[in-house]
């Protein structure tokens, strides 16, 4: 990787408190490269050779079993992904694939194990984001398992909403197929409960969906901070 990249990557928050040394460790073999969409980057199954840091883009991980797929997770700026398997020189338990234009840090693992031996605000730092991860993972399981399908739908479109700081209309982050697959749902279920969500002025076209009635949709989703807030 170009020393003129370092302050890009300082900047990363895994990376922006670590000491010289141990950032020099892990810069060793690191490569910060552009891929465009649709790049196989890891495969499930196989040994966790680089831990995977986004600086731009979007990454689906995403697994599959006996001829079925779907999404566990998209990744944006600044999340990691495999950072567990690293750690525990084990192999991927997902796959991941660019989903948009890419710019991706890629570091050996066997440095990740070195400077996280070696460097203790590092150390520190991993604990933290793999403590993120492991929030993060408590609360999709939670709307899983507490919410119907429709409420998911509802939950997740109020999420958007206050994230795009939209007036009414918010664009879909992904296709829906991917949408589906990340609210434990088939493509048509999705359809179905966009169907349900009418009445409660949920309208859709294409990938913008507009919202008319706010607090209807959140009458039905019941909104709470220990799911869907990333920041708790």
């Amino acid at each position: 990787m170009r020393t003129d990249d370092f302050p890009d990557v300082r900047k990363l928050p895994l990376f922006s408190g670590i000491g010289e040394s141990g950032f020099a460790t892990l810069m060793k073999g690191a490569y910060l490269q552009t891929f465009p969409a649709h790049v196989q980057l890891i495969t499930e199954g196989e040994r966790a050779d680089f831990l995977f840091v986004m600086v731009e883009g979007c990454v689906e991980l995403y697994a599959a079993w006996a001829g079925r797929e779907t999404t566990i997770d998209m990744v944006g700026p600044n999340g990691t992904f495999i950072l567990a398997a690293v750690l525990k020189d084990a192999t991927h338990l997902m796959s991941g694939r660019t989903a948009d234009k890419s710019r991706i840090l890629m570091i050996p693992a066997q440095h990740v194990r070195d400077a996280f031996e070696s460097d203790d605000t590092f150390a520190r730092a991993i604990v933290v984001e793999l403590a993120c991860c492991f929030r993060g993972m408590v609360r999709s399981q939670k709307n899983l398992k507490l919410r119907s399908g429709v409420e998911r739908l509802a939950a997740c479109l109020l999420r958007l909403h206050r994230k795009q700081a939209s007036a009414g209309a918010l664009s879909l982050p992904h296709d829906k197929r991917t949408i589906a697959a990340l609210l434990g749902m088939t493509p048509e279920n999705l359809s179905r409960a966009f169907g349900t969500l009418r009445p409660y002025g949920v309208t859709v076209n294409g990938a913008t969906v507009t919202l008319s009635d706010i607090a209807a949709l959140e009458k039905l989703a019941k909104p709470t901070p220990l799911i869907d807030d990333e920041t708790v």
